[in-house]
């Protein structure tokens, strides 16, 4: 399996802490109108914003896990279930938040699971949207199609020292 595709993002755009808690306020602006009852974050990273949205709206929280990657190396094609959504979104408005929907795959399977589960709504959220994710997310705080490094990807502890990320610098290379 190879990591993502880089090259065809345009620009490079840094995101600070303070960016990012302006966008999880703007995210949980958006989503509050739907009253969601159950926030889903995707873990790992999807955890910062979907968290935060959860504290801002005063919603319930679980953390819920499927991904591409094993110890940080995209390893599956197709995202493959780690941790279940909880059956506690039976018969409720639940929102899955993501940090970046990319091909919008992971909400998307979210979302039928969470579906068939039961919940009486679903709105799939992000923090970073691009412009190909297919399906789109309903809601997203940021539109864009730069290559997106978020705080805490910044940099890696690798045997006692902190490195600039390999992804990251990887991303970074592959603009054209």
């Amino acid at each position: 399996m190879k990591p993502y595709q880089y090259a065809h993002r345009f620009g490079v755009r840094q995101l600070s802490w303070d960016d990012f808690a302006g966008l999880a306020k703007h995210l949980a602006e958006l989503l509050e109108p739907y009253q969601p009852q159950v926030i889903l974050g995707v873990a790992r990273a999807g955890l910062f914003p979907a968290t935060a949205v959860a504290c801002s709206l005063r919603c319930e929280f679980f953390p819920i896990r499927l991904t591409r990657r094993v110890n940080d190396v995209v390893t599956y094609e197709k995202p493959v279930w780690k941790t279940p959504i909880p059956g506690d979104v039976q018969g409720k408005i639940v929102s899955i938040v993501d940090e970046i929907a990319d091909t919008g795959q992971t909400l998307a399977m979210v979302a039928c699971r969470a579906s068939e589960l039961g919940a009486s709504q679903v709105v799939t959220a992000s923090l970073v949207t691009h412009s190909w994710a297919d399906p789109a997310p309903h809601v997203s705080a940021l539109v864009s199609d730069e290559f997106i490094i978020f705080p805490w990807d910044k940099q890696v502890l690798v045997d006692g020292k902190w490195i600039n990320h390999p992804e990251i610098e990887a991303g970074q290379n592959a603009q054209p």
